[in-house]
């Protein structure tokens, strides 16, 4: 039977001995210290407002990446739907994520991350995919997140990096 998502999260509480992830920031690590590490699906706008160019779909995609160190530096695990969604579409034989199959595929793999992410961070933009995301996130019950800052151990190491 697998685990819920709260005793995933309890699991991770506090500093494992032996973990060398954990032991490379150090015991007492302030995001360590005082944060669960989350799994973080980072929703903002990809393919919207591209028009299908390629380029634009890159540039969205770099932005959506740039929130994933600092979420990385405080001990999360970043997630960002088109990191899985891709390599699927291209196993499957799909020119891209302008291929029709790519509606399917993004959607469902959004979907099926939303049931083991923990919390969402919700970056500027407009979005349909990221709008769903959210409302899916808040029918469960599980944190949004609309700024980096807001995110737990996140807020600390902008203040004093």
């Amino acid at each position: 039977m697998a685990a819920s998502s709260a005793s995933r999260r309890q699991a991770r509480v506090g500093v494992n001995a032996g973990d060398p992830e954990q032991e490379a920031v150090g015991p007492h690590h302030p995001a360590q210290a005082t944060t669960d590490s989350l799994m973080i699906l980072i929703a903002g706008p990809y393919a919207s407002g591209t028009g299908g160019d390629p380029a634009l779909m890159r540039r969205n995609l770099d932005r959506l990446e740039e929130a994933a160190w600092p979420l990385f530096e405080a001990g999360h695990i970043p997630m960002i739907g088109e990191w899985v969604a891709l390599p699927v579409l291209s196993s499957a034989g799909a020119s891209g994520p302008t291929d029709p199959l790519a509606e399917k595929v993004m959607y469902a793999v959004a979907h099926r991350l939303l049931q083991r992410c923990d919390a969402v961070l919700r970056l500027p933009g407009e979005s349909r995919g990221a709008d769903q995301d959210v409302a899916i996130t808040r029918e469960r019950g599980i944190r949004v997140y609309t700024a980096l800052h807001d995110v737990p151990g996140v807020a600390w190491r902008e203040a004093f990096h």
